[in-house]
């Protein structure tokens, strides 16, 4: 994974909840790569994270959905972590919903985890793409017209996917491939990618 992701801006939409390791194991990656994260959530202050069922560390949320850093229009690609909490509340926020629609309209690289599939099917984008996910999620998927594939990884087109924090290796390999050929093709159209500050605990 040796992309060059310098000024790639990536969207990370949690709420409290999250399963912590679906956020820093590729937000890790990411950064390595010089791709700039920002925390965006439904409010300020900060998100709670989980190992499973028992609290983690918190995380300083870096915009809200109200506010014009969170504007789709200013990110390259998204994370969705999952974790059950966080999956089951951000599904039924409008604005969450209306980010990843834009990001998907605008063919940006959309990068989903575990139960944060959840938000793809209350967003109506689900039908007639293939993904991943934890594995209770599959009914869900397929009865919102998707295809359910049980891999460590699967891309469909824009998408990339996985199940479980196991799978964080493969899914970070295949966002790096999909986010390093879209920074050289903007390079080589001659746009630029945007810059924001790095995430921190």
């Amino acid at each position: 994974m040796n992309q060059n992701l310098n000024g790639t801006r990536v969207a990370i939409l949690l709420t409290d909840g999250f399963e912590q390791a679906e956020l820093t194991g590729p937000q890790e990656a990411l950064q390595q790569a010089g791709a700039v994260t920002t925390i965006i959530s439904s409010k300020p202050g900060k998100v709670q994270g989980f190992n499973h069922d028992e609290k983690a560390d918190a995380f300083a949320v870096q915009a809200t959905f109200d506010d014009a850093d969170a504007d789709p229009d200013r990110f390259d690609a998204v994370l969705l972590p999952g974790g059950v909490m966080n999956a089951d509340q951000i599904r039924i926020l409008p604005q969450a919903q209306a980010f990843v629609q834009a990001i998907d309209a605008a063919h940006k690289p959309l990068a989903v985890i575990c139960h944060g599939a959840w938000l793809l099917i209350s967003a109506g984008l689900v039908d007639g793409r293939s993904l991943t996910s934890w594995p209770t999620l599959q009914d869900d998927i397929r009865n919102a017209g998707g295809t359910w594939l049980d891999s460590e990884v699967v891309q469909d087109q824009n998408w990339v996917s996985s199940r479980k924090p196991a799978d964080i290796p493969a899914f970070n390999e295949k966002l790096m491939d999909m986010l390093g050929s879209r920074f050289q093709a903007n390079a080589q159209a001659g746009s630029q990618p945007g810059a924001s500050a790095n995430a921190t605990p």
